[in-house]
């Protein structure tokens, strides 16, 4: 499933509002900004979540905001 497709779903607005209640939110989307998609932009949810030990509902969110930045600017 890809990252739009999950932001299509029902519960997607409780995910980010959850995820963005999480005290190391900023930080760790911070750190997947600057330094985890310098050295791999393509990485998945999944790697993510393993590599940083966050939720992979918390990296969901995180990636799907980063992407939609990037198409932003």
């Amino acid at each position: 499933m890809s990252l739009e497709e999950y932001a299509k779903e029902k519960l997607w607005p409780i995910l980010v509002e959850t995820v963005h209640a999480m005290v190391m939110y900023h930080h760790h989307k911070a750190y997947t900004r600057d330094v985890v998609l310098h050295e791999n932009p393509n990485i998945t949810p999944s790697e993510l979540a393993s590599r940083l030990g966050i939720p992979l509902g918390e990296a969901l969110v995180i990636l799907y905001e980063l992407k939609n930045e990037r198409k932003s600017a």
